[in-house]
């Protein structure tokens, strides 16, 4: 009987060899043939899962943004005791991706961020997951504070992320100097957010 083959599990692991290869050598080095022997299918598997390259770039884009939104999803879920405003922060610390265990995810996203500057099908992706990220700061933010503009406030969380995370890339901040200026911010958040109306 011929042996059954599972294509999503076999697109997942394409995709974590694309990444791999991605932090190891930027993505210029990416090629069909040194994902295949990464991902230990043969090239015939890893055309059949993607018919481009491009393709394979957009899956393996679309499944570190999952991969992040999911962990950050699960700090809300595994922290149900925790206040809404410290829920933010720790979300938003998720998102920037500033552990020494997400260094590599850190690497490889920044790298389809500075490609997608001139690949509209990348930046199309990249758009799709900062909605989503957005959409769940905004709704945390909300919850924390209904005096404060959950949107923009969202949106201000995710910029700042972004810029954490390559200024903690290139050495210019440590994680725990970002983790600091992410935490000063929100916490001035809350300080104008809890302050009369007529003082703001």
């Amino acid at each position: 009987m011929p042996k059954q083959v599972d294509h999503e599990e076999r697109r997942r692991r394409i995709a974590e060899a694309v990444c791999a290869l991605i932090d190891a050598q930027g993505l210029e080095g990416v090629t069909l043939r040194d994902v295949a022997t990464r991902a230990d299918v043969s090239m015939g598997a890893v055309q059949r899962c993607f018919r481009t390259k491009e393709e394979m770039l957009r899956f393996a884009l679309g499944h570190i943004g999952a991969r992040v939104t999911e962990r950050a999803h699960g700090r809300v879920v595994g922290s149900p005791a925790q206040s809404a405003a410290s829920t933010v922060g720790h979300v938003a610390g998720e998102v920037a991706l500033l552990g020494d265990e997400h260094r590599a995810e850190a690497r490889t996203w920044l790298a389809f961020l500075a490609a997608a500057a001139v690949s509209p099908a990348l930046a199309a992706g990249l758009r799709s997951s900062y909605a989503d990220l957005e959409g769940l700061l905004a709704r945390l933010v909300a919850e924390a504070s209904d005096t404060v503009d959950a949107r923009r406030e969202a949106r201000t969380l995710l910029a700042l992320a972004d810029g954490l995370t390559a200024h903690v890339l290139i050495g210019h901040r440590t994680a725990a100097e970002a983790e600091d200026l992410l935490h000063t911010h929100l916490a001035g958040v809350w300080e104008a957010a809890a302050r009369p109306a007529a003082d703001r």
